[in-house]
């Protein structure tokens, strides 16, 4: 496990050498059982208290924060330095969390999510209007994603669904190991998870379910044919070379 005093401010600070207050973020390395299963521990409670932390998906790193928490979500968005009309999108644990985050689940979605989940599908959903959440400008639409990580299944499943987005500086390249995210964010995130490398980055392919026609709004890690094979009504652009 790493330590490190915080630079430039003392958000959240704790009592340091001589009654000072000092920021501390903590890094553990995953690939450790035993740091794995402090890091964890340390994750959910950062979560549970409001602060960030960085955590290894299957896609890249991302900072995450209580979905459920509006002054985590907006410290999530000043930390990439990112405006409310781009909306955080909420991971969650479970296939059946999206039961609990829309007022029902169509067909479709059921498809998609059983096909798909844990990976790399994201969807766009129409969410329950009491939800008592606020992740920026969302329209009533929110973007939510089960990963194919286990360290992040597991903070997840113990914390519920979580806002996270790519932990990087909006404009930045996004970060592919918890040491890159840290050297971005620094001591504005309270607990870093490092997984090793995720390779090449790799974005989710985002499908929007909240009207009639499913339609394909980024692709990404699955493919077109992938989900014409689950829902052949998929509307989705054509290629640029195919088209006249």
């Amino acid at each position: 496990m790493v330590g490190a005093a915080g630079v430039g401010g003392a958000r959240g600070a704790r009592p340091g050498a001589g009654g000072r207050l000092a920021r501390v973020t903590l890094t553990y390395d995953c690939r450790d059982q035993q740091e794995r299963e402090q890091g964890i521990a340390a994750a959910i409670d950062a979560v549970r208290r409001g602060d960030l932390v960085v955590l290894p998906t299957d896609t890249v790193y991302g900072i995450g924060a209580d979905a459920f928490s509006p002054s985590a979500v907006q410290t999530l968005l000043a930390a990439k330095r990112r405006g409310r009309d781009m909306p955080v999108p909420v991971l969650v644990g479970s296939w059946h969390t999206i039961d609990g985050l829309v007022n029902s689940v169509s067909p479709t979605v059921r498809q998609l999510v059983e096909a798909f989940w844990p990976g790399g599908l994201t969807l766009v959903v129409e969410h329950a209007p009491s939800l008592a959440w606020d992740l920026g400008d969302t329209n009533g639409a929110v973007a939510v994603r089960m990963p194919l990580h286990p360290v992040a299944l597991e903070v997840l499943n113990a914390t519920g669904p979580m806002a996270v987005s790519s932990a990087n500086v909006s404009g930045q390249p996004p970060a592919t190991t918890a040491e890159q995210a840290r050297d971005q964010l620094g001591w504005l995130v309270e607990v870093y998870l490092e997984s090793g490398d995720s390779g090449d980055p790799v974005a989710s392919t985002i499908v929007d379910v909240s009207g009639e026609v499913p339609r394909l709004l980024r692709a990404g890690a699955v493919s077109v044919d992938e989900l014409r094979e689950v829902v052949p009504d998929l509307e989705a652009p054509e290629p640029a070379e195919d088209r006249a």
